[in-house]
């Protein structure tokens, strides 16, 4: 066979059967529901396929051809497989996740019918590709043949483009998300374009901020504050029933006298990846999203200012770098009797041994304040029902497949609310311990959550689209204040206050600002105008 034949097949099949997700997005629409819409379809098609060609005549040569053949067909078989099972699109955000993936959660994505659809679509055609011979002329030749079937490409997609251009300008301007599901052309730019910011995967390489940061001289007889902030993982605001939901989720922190609740947040990102680094840096999200370097971020300036930072993790895939410079214990350090199974625990493993981590941190620094950072495993999925316990499932049945895809939403829903409702216990017993140290510190408890996540809305499963075309179910996050009554007193901050923004729109853009504005540090990096605390402090 000359190579490009074998090209051109592997090159079709792509472009008809590895874009399966395409042209169920395609059939979706409206404005295509009809003959116009078929042949633009077809039209479509050549322009994917022209310009897999065009790609793919640089690599075929006796040495690379079979591999980056190899490559599409498994990209394509992967991408369509996610794409079609999770309502997923696959852009440098998306790409970012993956790499970031530690093998736990990457476990929870693997279920035979990702294996047999991988197989299938991937694997198998490979397996073919190298089983066939290919008459291989010299390399004059085949330069002269790769750049005809460039050409050939090139014209093809743009005779196609031209064809069509009316209905194919209509839909990429309307319907932007159509753009992150061509296969796997979707893959490879993402990854093309992944140099264009630096990825925050560890704190090495970071430049320093708010080296001018101290805290506000407290009073003679004031005791020094003691925070848990809780970073949430994957809760949405509109399943809390705080917030208003149906359900009841949150009966221990709707009894608790001091708490304020705010539903209308938006995050930084989709993805914990994107979200987190964002959230704990004073840039904001458009600033962050256009940085050049990567920054130091909260942790780093409250430890700065003089108070003991600790930080847990109950998380596999770590903080994202924004804990790398402060004391911390990793996921694996929790395990207890009876809140851990293998390497997962439940969230309340983090309260365990807590003043014996404190009392680890240098006394000058507990002295000033103490801030313990919890990073949740929460509400991440797509194993939900692993992480609430049994004695607090309340919602059932709950979708124990973690091929969401499978299960009813009822049962995907129930899954998910009981995870809000351990959280909600969960927060009650951290503000519990805070409650039971009063006697020498002032307490207070900060929750918000770094993303939402999809159930099954039009389709779509977990998170991680891009931030402009994603819906809010994946956007729009809780952030729960508690404030003890002697925390009130000292900082004359009151929880009715915060609770009168509730409806007020805010986002993670606000939570650097308002976490130096809670504990008192004064520095030049601070908004006064992005401090929720801050403008509820009385005179």
């Amino acid at each position: 066979m000359r190579p490009a034949r074998l090209v051109m097949m592997v090159a079709l099949f792509i472009a008809t059967l590895g874009n399966l997700p395409l042209w169920r997005a395609l059939a979706g629409l409206p404005e295509l529901g009809n003959t116009r819409g078929v042949l633009f379809g077809i039209g479509f098609a050549a322009v994917i396929l022209g310009a897999l060609l065009l790609l793919l005549a640089l690599f075929s040569w006796r040495w690379l051809l079979k591999p980056a053949l190899t490559l599409c067909l498994l990209a394509a078989a992967a991408g369509a497989y996610f794409m079609l099972a999770y309502g997923i699109v696959i852009d440098r955000t998306m790409l970012v996740n993956v790499l970031l993936t530690d093998s736990r959660e990457a476990r929870e994505l693997i279920n035979w019918q990702m294996l047999a659809s991988i197989a299938l679509m991937g694997v198998l055609p490979a397996l073919w590709v190298w089983r066939q011979r290919l008459a291989w002329p010299t390399w004059p030749r085949q330069a002269l043949r790769n750049l005809g079937l460039a050409l050939f490409g090139l014209a093809l997609a743009v005779a196609a483009l031209l064809a069509t251009f009316q209905d194919f300008a209509s839909v990429m301007r309307n319907h932007t998300q159509v753009r992150y599901l061509i296969n796997p052309l979707n893959s490879f730019y993402a990854l093309a374009i992944l140099p264009q910011q630096p990825v925050q995967r560890s704190g090495q390489n970071v430049e320093p901020i708010g080296q001018d940061a101290r805290l506000s001289n407290p009073a003679p007889d004031a005791r020094p504050p003691l925070i848990i902030a809780v970073l949430g993982e994957t809760a949405r605001a509109d399943h809390f029933g705080l917030n208003g939901y149906a359900r009841d989720t949150t009966p221990r922190l709707g009894a608790e006298p001091g708490v304020a609740s705010l539903r209308n947040v938006w995050s930084c990102g989709t993805n914990t990846a994107a979200s987190v680094p964002c959230m704990f840096s004073p840039l904001g999200r458009e600033a962050f999203n256009d940085r050049k370097a990567n920054y130091e971020g909260l942790v780093d300036v409250l430890q700065r200012a003089g108070l003991a930072v600790l930080w847990i993790d109950n998380q596999p895939g770590g903080c994202k770098g924004v804990c790398d410079r402060v004391p911390r214990v990793n996921y694996r350090e929790l395990q207890t009797p009876g809140l851990c199974q293998g390497d997962e625990c439940l969230d309340e493993a983090m309260l365990k041994n807590l003043d014996e981590r404190i009392a680890q941190l240098p006394p000058e620094r507990r002295e000033r304040g103490v801030v313990v950072f919890m990073h949740q495993m929460g509400s991440h999925g797509p194993a939900y029902y692993l992480r609430s316990p049994e004695r607090l499932k309340r919602f059932t049945p709950e979708c124990r497949n973690h091929a969401l895809q499978q299960c009813q939403r009822e049962q995907i829903v129930n899954a998910y609310d009981n995870t809000i409702a351990y959280t909600d216990a969960f927060l009650g017993m951290a503000i519990d311990w805070l409650k039971q140290r009063q006697d020498r510190y002032a307490p207070a408890m900060v929750y918000l959550s770094d993303h939402g996540e999809s159930l099954g809305e039009n389709n779509l499963y977990l998170h991680g689209l891009p931030y402009r075309i994603a819906p809010p179910e994946q956007k729009r996050v809780p952030w729960i204040t508690w404030l003890s009554p002697a925390f009130s007193q000292q900082t004359r901050i009151t929880s009715d206050c915060v609770a009168a923004r509730r409806d007020q729109q805010l986002s993670h853009d606000h939570y650097f600002h308002s976490m130096l504005g809670l504990l008192g540090v004064q520095t030049a990096l601070h908004q006064p105008g992005s401090d929720i605390y801050g403008s509820c402090r009385t005179p």
